[in-house]
């Protein structure tokens, strides 16, 4: 990389600091003096509709300690891997009824609604206590949101919606509490730990990152390895534990659907691969490149199931990498082998220069992606 640490114009015409060697990047990531606060001055942002949403309604994911870790920590038991490995079974049982009825539909069909968002939305709903069949209506909110090609104030109408559904959910699980996410944070907010606000942002954040992420890694996972068919091959030649959960973080780093990548301001003068960043300066780290520096992964443009990927920064680094990362592991382990054992013959249904991505999203993925089989 000629040029590691260099500055790029935004969307909006600012500056900022584009990092893209994976030993910076974690450097970046790992920095207290490098801000998550979208609401400081010259931020960053995604686009304008990240913008105008994440400014209103903060989670989390954009404060810093120790505000962050405050909040984080209310739900941090709820995706502890112990925890998300007791709902496996569950994930199994899911996707083969998944499979069971997409299998007996009309071919082609497409790969994006039969099988990823329903295995995603249902695992997420499950943990936070939300019901299944509202899966449309929070889909089609949160993929408004993560959208970069419609108006702020269409995100903002889209975000008020999804809060006012959420809060309606917090009001049923204040009369009848479950062991569910929303009723542990109902339990904090009635003992003042967290106010109405903050919970139905937090509720938000985990909904919406909770099932697109992961649907976008079902199918384009599953499009990686119907394009690399020797990788294919050893998957299905060696489908135990160990073998697959390798592959998954293989495909997590080749990949890397946070393609915008994580966003910093510098709240003090710092250096990073020799350049000098000023406090107020705006930092963009590339989490994909990171995932394609040779220094860190030798032949990064290939795939290859073999590799130890587990290094990767897909998930970020440091105090704010994503805290769904153990569900989201266990819902890749369970479907990539499941689908290509369920259906050998699976293939795609159209030429690949059609196939409609989400290039303007914050989450890469694919819109559709038509399969026979």
């Amino acid at each position: 990389m000629e040029q590691p640490v260099s500055q790029v114009r935004l969307w909006n015409g600012g500056l900022a600091w584009m990092v893209t060697r994976y030993d910076d990047v974690r450097e970046v990531l790992a920095d207290p003096r490098l801000s998550s606060d979208m609401s400081r001055p010259g931020f960053p942002a995604h686009n304008a509709s990240v913008a105008a949403t994440r400014q209103k309604h903060r989670t989390f994911l954009n404060m810093d300690d120790p505000e962050h870790a405050k909040q984080r920590r209310m739900v941090t038991r709820d995706f502890m891997i112990k925890h998300v490995e007791a709902l496996r079974p569950r994930i199994q049982r899911h996707v083969d009824a998944l499979i069971d009825e997409f299998s007996a539909g009309p071919q082609p069909a497409d790969l994006v609604t039969g099988i990823a968002l329903p295995t995603s939305s249902a695992t997420i709903s499950e943990l936070l206590g939300v019901p299944y069949e509202d899966h449309e209506f929070f889909e089609s909110r949160s993929r408004t949101i993560s959208s970069g090609d419609v108006e702020p104030v269409e995100a903002l109408q889209a975000y008020e919606e999804l809060r006012e559904f959420l809060r309606g959910l917090v009001d049923r699980k204040r009369a009848e509490p479950a062991q569910d996410v929303i009723s542990h944070l109902v339990e904090l907010e009635t003992r003042g730990d967290i106010g109405i606000d903050e919970l139905l942002n937090m509720l938000r954040l985990l909904l919406g990152a909770g099932h697109e992420t992961t649907a976008n890694m079902i199918a384009l996972g599953t499009l990686a390895l119907l394009e690399h068919p020797e990788q294919l091959e050893r998957l299905r030649n060696d489908p135990s534990p160990q073998r697959v959960a390798a592959a998954v973080e293989e495909l997590l780093r080749y990949l890397t659907i946070s393609h915008f990548g994580r966003r910093r301001i510098a709240v003090e003068d710092l250096e990073i691969g020799g350049q000098t960043i000023k406090a107020g300066e705006a930092v963009v780290v590339a989490n994909d490149s990171a995932n394609r520096d040779p220094d860190a992964f030798p032949d990064p443009d290939v795939l290859d199931l073999e590799r130890d990927a587990r290094h990767h920064l897909t998930f970020g680094y440091g105090v704010h990498q994503c805290l769904g990362q153990p569900l989201a592991r266990v819902e890749l382990q369970v479907v990539y082998p499941t689908l290509f054992r369920r259906l050998p013959d699976l293939r795609l249904a159209a030429p690949m220069n059609e196939l409609p991505f989400k290039t303007h999203s914050v989450f890469y993925g694919l819109f559709s992606m038509p399969v026979a089989w």
